[in-house]
């Protein structure tokens, strides 16, 4: 069982599929790991059904629509009812299933629009997000969205291609993956997530529909979306508690379901590396980084209330087993802090630990003395981040307070580091207008590996 909380966040566990087994559904939802589940309406009657199971039961929330193949029926009353029963609890998290649906046809193409923009417009008077479907039906739905200034929703069952999901993203909306991503003909869907940040993503079963890889054939439920978080981490090389992690806070972010683990963490896990997060003071103040505007990275709350001691510290890092590394890498610069990186990685290298530093570099600018023979014996690998290939660029994205020596200065960092550290890499993160090939030249001319970081990566 993953550590962390899943949520499946599109389920219609109302139809008759669950008549004979709902209790025992809800207890493997429950082992699974699934702390909570948004069901959601297609009709009237089903959006009653949603609203009825989230006042049962605490797990569970509520979206309320008329999905599109039946759009030709809804009235001036359905409208109403929709609107009453949004009012109506507070566990009505959002306004759907709407959308467009243009593969079976079953409603005329012009109606669908104008019963979209109605509940899109509803959804805005109501000040919540909206679970949207879309089938076969990309090029208008963005247009429609772009028109009706849709900024917090998700595309649920997401079937568009990287460009579609690059633009729903840039307008602030989520992209939810179901079990279709783990049948083995769906690379398409696979490729548009490895280019997708995870900070923008949901899980769903979909359940009843679209059950993944090894039940395909048979009845989804919603302890199945364990199965499509699993194929996520694979796909985007994290653990199944990153994804957990993740997506529950993103669930947090849409539709205010507070699962998410909000404390303060001065140890965290990504992957299978333990990161240490020992300070938020940092010598630059990057255009590119997200603690700007949200202290999280990768599903953590790394917003310190004061900087940890040794004791605090080594308390937070316990006696792991079967980690890769340590990594003193925050939402600062760690090596502002420089005496206590070295008593911390001096203690865990004792352990057994191999460690890494990830620094902006300028650690001797700051100390005014180079601070790396005081490593040496201490740090297996250091990853600097380069991040332009000259002073110019630098200045612009880094806002470095040294001025041309900032820069420089994480130069001869580089070139000193091969000289104690056993591992040197040179990052650099491909924000816009940034040359990352002449980053790499440059790295190479250094003499140290080199790493792109895209900028999704970045928080």
């Amino acid at each position: 069982m993953t550590n962390n909380i899943l949520i499946d966040s599109h389920a219609h566990i109302y139809y008759r599929d669950y008549a004979g087994d709902f209790d025992a559904m809800l207890k493997r939802a429950e082992d699974a790991g699934v702390g909570a589940m948004l069901v959601v309406g297609t009709d009237i009657e089903s959006s009653r059904e949603s609203v009825a199971l989230a006042e049962k039961y605490p797990h569970m929330y509520a979206a309320v629509g008329v999905h599109p193949q039946d759009a030709g029926r809804v009235t001036e009353q359905c409208y109403d009812v929709i609107r009453d029963l949004a009012r109506s609890s507070a566990k009505v998290v959002a306004i759907g299933e709407i959308g467009l649906d243009f593969y079976r046809d079953y409603c005329p193409r012009d109606e669908q629009e104008i019963v979209f923009r109605r509940f899109l417009r509803m959804a805005h008077e109501l000040e919540l997000p909206v679970v949207i479907h879309d089938r076969d039906a990309h090029e208008l739905m963005l247009a429609i969205l772009r028109e009706e200034r849709v900024h917090k929703g998700v595309l649920h069952c997401f079937s568009g291609d990287a460009a579609m999901a690059a633009q729903a993203i840039d307008m602030g909306l989520y992209i939810s993956i179901t079990g279709t991503v783990t049948y083995p003909a769906n690379e398409a869907l696979r490729a548009v997530l490895r280019g997708v940040s995870i900070d923008r993503l949901l899980v769903e079963t979909d359940c009843p529909y679209l059950t993944p890889v090894p039940h395909r054939g048979k009845r989804n439920e919603p302890a199945y979306v364990r199965l499509t978080a699993e194929k996520v981490a694979e796909t985007k090389g994290l653990s199944l508690d990153d994804v957990a992690r993740i997506t529950t806070k993103n669930c947090r972010d849409l539709f205010g379901i507070r699962l998410w683990d909000q404390s303060t963490k001065i140890a965290y896990m990504i992957r299978n590396s333990l990161y240490l997060n020992i300070t938020n003071r940092c010598s630059n103040r990057c255009s590119f980084c997200a603690k700007f505007d949200d202290f999280t990275v990768k599903g953590h709350n790394l917003l310190l209330d004061g900087e940890p001691s040794f004791e605090e510290i080594m308390a937070a890092v316990g006696q792991p087993e079967g980690i890769d590394e340590v990594v003193f890498c925050g939402y600062g610069e760690s090596l502002i802090r420089l005496d206590l990186v070295k008593r911390v990685a001096a203690e865990l290298k004792g352990r057994g630990y191999r460690i890494r530093i990830n620094t902006d570099g300028q650690a001797n600018l700051v100390h005014q003395r180079n601070i790396l023979p005081e490593l040496a014996g201490l740090v297996d690998s250091i990853s600097v981040s380069l991040n332009a290939p000259d002073s110019t660029t630098y200045d612009q994205i880094c806002n470095t307070p040294f001025g041309d020596a900032g820069f420089e200065g994480v130069c001869d960092f580089i070139r000193a580091a091969r000289e104690h550290i056993p591992q040197v890499v040179a990052s650099a993160v491909t924000v816009p207008g940034v040359d990352i090939d002449a980053c790499r030249r440059l790295a190479e001319s250094l003499g140290v590996e080199f790493r792109v970081r895209e900028y999704s990566e970045v928080g």
